[in-house]
């Protein structure tokens, strides 16, 4: 928690990459302006392009760690084993933080200890626009006890919150099953589960502009995967049919779909063997999310 110059710090930036050597680079040019002093950690996930090597030449600051192998969003958990602040501000090698952001997202963790998440307001770059995602954040219809300071939420977004680093340790950080693509919504149950809220928070404001290096199919099948696994580890019966009953009405019917419904069957027997409904208070919060969930024009499975 102390930099060495006797200041104590309340949370610690954590970013993760592959082969996006430019994105990181302006994204970490970024993270310095940040207003508070946050130490900085980067997960390099074996990239093949040189970003490693360019983060310790530009960036000898920071904490870079070189995983031999691609970690996806659990690369996010080796480096909150690293973590000796009480918050993580993490953050995509395409995201950053405006320099206040972290600062007021910390406020609100301080002033509220059983709030676990907060995740902020996400603007697209260029342009500055809001992301389709950022209204149903702030009309969630996630029930939350009246002293959060924002709209409840159901998950987060991991490139755009601030996490409670002992809740994230205590709820098990990111499965390595699901390794990455919707990997927050199975955290996020558990965190529900232990007693844990999260929130939205308006002034906080995080910027996203979006790499074009990305393998959209990949993703697409593991989002679907995920979704899939998620809703039977977690959910009882009838909420379990009901949700994949409605998402396999809306997905598209294409090889990758097939995929994704390939993977989610193979793992049934892990799924059965961890299987854990959640408590009823918390099974209620993600059933009034089903609705906005089957309607979002921001959460499509396509690419």
């Amino acid at each position: 928690m102390d930099s060495g110059t006797g200041a104590f710090m309340r949370c610690t930036v954590v970013v993760i990459t592959r082969d996006r050597r430019a994105s990181l680079l302006a994204t970490l040019a970024r993270i310095r302006e940040i207003a508070e002093p946050a130490p900085v950690i980067v997960v390099d996930n074996a990239s093949r392009d040189g970003t490693a090597d360019a983060v310790a030449e530009g960036f000898p600051e920071i904490h870079l760690i070189r995983s031999p192998r691609n970690l996806g969003a659990v690369a996010r958990n080796l480096a909150v084993d690293h973590v000796r602040t009480p918050y993580v501000a993490f953050s995509d090698d395409d995201t950053w933080w405006e320099p206040d952001a972290p600062s007021r997202a910390a406020a609100l963790l301080d002033a509220h200890p059983r709030l676990a998440v907060v995740t902020g307001r996400i603007l697209v770059e260029p342009g500055g626009r809001e992301d389709p995602i950022v209204p149903e954040l702030r009309d969630s219809p996630v029930p939350g006890p009246p002293w959060l300071p924002g709209p409840a939420l159901g998950s987060f977004l991991a490139g755009a919150s601030m996490v409670r680093t002992d809740a994230f340790r205590e709820a098990g950080g990111f499965s390595p099953r699901l390794w990455l693509g919707g990997e927050e919504e199975l955290l996020s149950a558990d965190l529900m589960g232990l007693g844990w809220q999260l929130c939205f928070a308006e002034d906080v404001v995080v910027h996203h502009a979006p790499s074009p290096l990305r393998a959209a199919h990949r993703r697409r099948r593991h989002g679907i995967r995920n979704t899939l696994w998620f809703t039977w580890l977690r959910r009882p019966l009838p909420a379990a049919v009901r949700r994949t009953a409605g998402l396999l009405r809306t997905l598209p019917r294409d090889r990758v779909t097939a995929g994704a419904l390939a993977e989610a069957a193979a793992g049934l027997a892990w799924v059965a063997r961890e299987r854990r409904t959640l408590p009823p208070d918390v099974e209620e919060r993600l059933r009034r999310l089903e609705t906005s969930q089957r309607e979002s024009t921001a959460r499509r499975y396509v690419s």
